[in-house]
């Protein structure tokens, strides 16, 4: 039997001085829509490589 999945990509935002990162709410609200957290890949670097953005991937059987 093969196992078909699909992925869902979330932006979120790394924490800064007048922000605060929402990547656990965001796995948590996911992951009660029935999402597997997998991982997150960093999409935006600010200067000296520092990560200011980045997207969750979930996953879910279809």
């Amino acid at each position: 039997m093969i196992q078909i999945y699909k992925y869902l990509y979330v932006p979120a935002k790394t924490a800064g001085v007048f922000r605060t990162s929402d990547h656990r709410e965001l796995i948590d609200k996911y992951s009660q829509e029935g999402w597997r957290f997998i991982t997150a890949i960093p999409t935006e670097f600010g200067g000296y490589g520092q990560i200011k953005a980045f997207d969750l991937v979930f996953e879910k059987e279809e």
